[in-house]
């Protein structure tokens, strides 16, 4: 019975509302105690003047494996979320083969056994080949370890195929991930549709794209009584249409991507195709609502949306390249960038959008908290570090990010998973 103390760190478990200086005993693998501990332990690790908290948990990443290694690979993606201080990560299905059988679900979860860094799980394909056409077997996807649906980027234009899709799913009690635009309204678009891309000629996407996606989606949960998640947020319109959801107690749950927070569509001036987001960099009152929306607790969770593209791909004109950027490795310092420095979130306030929060969402109970018993998933943070971010350094295959060289603080000190230390920062 092996013993591991995490000694003196500021803990904090949004699960439990805790926020206080102690001790976390590890046990075989298991929380055993939080608070000030007796118990002399195997091994001591000093944790002063950090956050220890549970392990940070990303809702939808782009792992690539199989069929675009070139990108991303299990083992480099793994690697790259536990530097980011996470310990479990749902992939996209957006995969070729896409994962929409139990084989494709399995193989995902064999592939992270194999990686030995942080835990994979499998989102499952809402329909066949993401085509958005024909439901996928849920049920066999489910069984295969899918802890969601989703067609990841792909919007599900038919109202039908998504109602059919909730009802399914409820049988299951996993929810429907949207990524909520119609395509009608953005086929083509590189950026979003405003006075910016007006002046630069580039072809917009309007909110209102998005916003009629969001309205019907709530629309459907209301008829179906299954759950969906919104993923990657961007509109004032749609946090208010989310928040008053949430108060008809229907369930819709939302998330943000880190980056939508911190920068507008003028910075598409430069016409670098590492700020090509979908969905796009909006304008500041858009970023001012989603930040309120976190606030009032209308957003549930912050997500990297980790888009990684091999350079070729990426060194192109912007309106021939693919959306996204890579995040997981960059997440924890913006979002302190985004949302502690300036005073909008507490850390026991951004933790929740990390952890419990995500964790939530997939119906977890015994993940995202530091509860006794539960797997010791934990990382611990140090929020006054200060470093430049150089994609050279990333342990992600892929460099498409528009933050090299941006000064930030706060990393992931450790991480551990099952109680072991499969991280340290160096």
């Amino acid at each position: 019975m092996s013993t591991l103390l995490l000694k003196q760190g500021r803990i904090i478990d949004p699960a439990s509302a805790y926020d206080a200086v102690g001790d976390v005993l590890i046990r075989d693998g298991l929380i055993a105690e939080v608070g000030t501990v007796s118990t002399i332990a195997d091994s001591t690790i000093d944790c002063s003047r950090m956050i220890v908290c549970p392990g940070l948990i990303e809702l939808h990443a782009g792992v690539r494996d199989p069929g675009f290694e070139e990108d991303e690979t299990t083992v480099s993606a793994t690697a790259a979320a536990l530097a980011g201080g996470f310990t479990s990560i749902a992939a996209y299905p957006d995969t070729q083969p896409v994962v929409d059988n139990r084989a494709a679900a399995e193989y995902v979860i064999l592939q992270a056994a194999r990686a030995g860094n942080c835990r994979v799980f499998p989102l499952g394909a809402v329909t066949r080949d993401n085509a958005g056409a024909e439901l996928a077997d849920l049920g066999q996807l489910a069984d295969g370890g899918a802890v969601a649906f989703t067609d990841a980027k792909h919007p599900i234009q038919s109202a039908e195929i998504l109602r059919r899709a909730l009802e399914y799913a409820r049988m299951f009690e996993r929810p429907i991930f949207t990524h909520p635009q119609d395509a009608t309204l953005t086929a083509n678009g590189v950026m979003h549709e405003g006075y910016y891309s007006t002046r630069l000629g580039l072809r917009g996407m309007p909110a209102a794209a998005e916003e009629i996606m969001v309205s019907r989606d709530i629309a459907l949960v209301e008829l179906t009584r299954g759950r969906v998640h919104l993923m990657c947020v961007s509109t004032r319109n749609s946090v208010e249409r989310i928040r008053s959801a949430k108060e008809d107690q229907l369930g819709v749950t939302a998330d943000v991507a880190i980056h939508n927070l911190l920068l507008t569509d003028e910075a598409l001036q430069t016409y670098d195709s590492n700020y090509k987001v979908d969905p796009p960099f909006r304008s500041s009152e858009h970023v001012q609502a989603l930040v309120e929306g976190l606030r009032d607790d209308t957003i549930d969770a912050i997500t990297s949306d980790h888009q990684p593209y091999a350079s070729e791909k990426k060194d192109r004109e912007i309106d021939q390249v693919p959306f996204g950027i890579v995040g997981l490795e960059t997440l924890l310092p913006l979002s302190i960038r985004a949302l502690i420095e300036p005073g909008h979130l507490t850390w026991p306030q951004l933790i929740a959008k990390l952890t419990w929060g995500p964790a939530q969402i997939l119906g977890w109970q015994n993940r995202g908290t530091l509860a006794k018993g539960t797997p010791a998933d934990i990382t611990v943070i140090d929020p006054e570090y200060r470093w430049t971010i150089d994609p050279a350094r990333f342990r992600s295959l892929s460099r498409n990010t528009p933050f090299a060289g941006w000064d930030v603080r706060g990393r992931a000190h450790l991480v551990l998973v099952d109680g072991e230390v499969r991280y340290a920062a160096e």
